[in-house]
């Protein structure tokens, strides 16, 4: 088979979403934030609203999303992008805003703006990626690790008498009359990827419904922060986080 026949549009099995820039992804080999990168960027190429979105990434793992993203991006302070969603959306009403966040910033540093920003019910598509560690600045505990689970800062693993139990966000969120869309998804495998990429979809298209906020919840794994090699990060998550942040839809009032 010839070059030009193998690029041939009905032999194109997949290719690179234009909506990705060529700059290489910073995160860690295995680790899950490039799959939701590739998601968003396809979900986004396919509604074909390139041009009328504005994606809001704070401080940690995705502080560089700027970069990788060929959409307007704003960096926020840390914890705070559903506060600074919140004016983007209310400015331009018609764009579709997405803040992307890892479990420290929107668990921890960023709860206040995370709930009210969903009990207000503003009109944005929230992504969270939960790894259950602070992943860039040196694996620290979070308020999403798993009790037993060590870190840099439980050595020992998690006390639940000393260090108080993982806060199941994702479950709050969802008890909020604003959350019009709450789910919790995963990319480690092909099948769970194609699943996240049609709870994100979902979520950007809800925005059109002018009826709250989305919110999506990624369970993946930090194979730096825990320690592990890829694979058997991926097999510690199936075996231990999943069991405790169950995948599925919490909410779906559509």
């Amino acid at each position: 088979m010839t070059k030009e026949e193998i690029i041939k549009p009905e032999n194109l099995v997949y290719k690179k979403s234009s909506v990705l820039t060529d700059t290489p992804l910073s995160y860690c080999p295995g680790c899950g934030h490039g799959v939701v990168h590739r998601i968003i960027a396809e979900v986004i190429e396919e509604m074909d609203i390139q041009d009328k979105t504005i994606g809001v990434a704070p401080v940690g793992c995705a502080v560089l999303a700027y970069n990788f993203f060929d959409v307007d991006c704003i960096q926020a302070a840390h914890g705070r992008a559903p506060a600074l969603g919140t004016a983007i959306k209310r400015l331009y009403p018609e764009h579709f805003v997405f803040t992307y966040q890892g479990d420290g910033d929107l668990a921890a540093i960023g709860t206040a703006e995370t709930i009210h920003a969903c009990n207000r019910g503003e009109n944005i598509t929230m992504i969270f990626v939960n790894n259950g560690i602070y992943g860039m600045t040196g694996g620290q505990m979070a308020p999403t690790t798993l009790k037993g689970m060590k870190t840099s800062t439980s050595p020992y693993g998690r006390d639940l008498d000393i260090m108080g139990n993982p806060l199941k966000i994702t479950e709050l969120i969802a008890q909020l009359p604003g959350s019009l869309f709450v789910t919790r998804q995963a990319v480690h495998t092909p099948a769970l990827a194609r699943k996240c990429k049609k709870a994100i979809r979902q979520a950007f298209e809800n925005q059109k419904l002018k009826q709250g906020t989305s919110f999506v919840e990624v369970v993946s794994n930090c194979n730096s922060g825990w320690k592990l090699p890829a694979v058997q990060a991926n097999k510690w998550l199936e075996e231990n986080m999943l069991p405790f942040y169950p995948l599925g839809d919490l909410k779906n009032n559509k």
